[in-house]
């Protein structure tokens, strides 16, 4: 299981919100190149960025910040991000960047369409990213919640020849209450090719063991890790 620290961007710093409240936020650090080069030095072998002001306005925000970390360790680690991706136009821009795949949510519910065509385009570049809030699907920076379930969603997508998701309970995410593990399970179990990146929730090292053990692809870990509860020397005992 791949772990994949999380650098979640607000206002172009390092934050962590607790289920996606933007005035619930936390800075843990104020260059967010500094903080992607010590996860590459580290030993990380995937990063996970979220633009959280972007995900909120529906286009890119936080871009500068995202460049100054691509800039800082693209090409030596594959780098993924999420928020704010809503046109092809959008997507070219950032795989220029150095950007190795970019994590569709929003979008991918409210206009499949344009779901097909960055497929399409971009081929291996996509991931869809699936939010939920009491298992319904949430979208706009998780402030809409749809008639749809993370799991009808999932198949359906997997149907279109989505290979990837990334799925965060948005009730867990910055809670440090463990993850939904039975959503995990479930998805794990019925998916047929897609594989599934959990997020949201983490709070100790035994739920890293338990995920592996469900058998999803990989881990993002945020607010375990930056407010002390896995240390990065028990990261790097699990593999990651």
């Amino acid at each position: 299981m791949l772990l994949i620290p999380a650098i979640d961007l607000k206002d172009g710093h390092c934050v962590r919100l607790k289920q996606g409240d933007m005035d619930q936020s936390t800075t843990f650090g104020e260059d967010p190149a500094a903080m992607a080069r010590k996860w590459l030095d580290a030993g990380a072998r995937r990063l996970h960025l979220v633009d959280l002001n972007g995900a909120f306005a529906g286009k890119p925000v936080n871009a500068g910040a995202i460049k100054s970390i691509l800039a800082e360790v693209g090409g030596r680690i594959p780098v993924q991000l999420g928020g704010g991706i809503r046109d092809l136009d959008t997507i070219e821009r950032y795989l220029d960047a150095g950007l190795t795949y970019v994590i569709i949510g929003t979008a991918a519910v409210k206009q499949p369409g344009f779901l097909h065509e960055a497929c399409d385009a971009f081929p291996g570049h996509i991931i869809v990213g699936i939010d939920a809030k009491d298992g319904y699907v949430a979208t706009e920076g998780w402030l809409e919640t749809s008639n749809v379930d993370f799991f009808s969603l999932a198949k359906e997508m997997e149907k279109m020849g989505v290979q990837l998701f990334v799925y965060t309970d948005v009730d867990r995410d910055g809670t440090l209450t463990g993850p939904n593990f039975a959503h995990y399970e479930q998805l794990v179990a019925e998916l047929t090719t897609a594989k599934v990146i959990a997020s949201g929730g983490i709070a100790q090292l035994s739920d890293l063991t338990r995920l592996a053990e469900i058998g999803v692809a990989g881990t993002i870990v945020g607010k375990a890790y930056y407010n002390g509860n896995i240390s990065l020397e028990e990261l790097k005992g699990f593999g990651g």
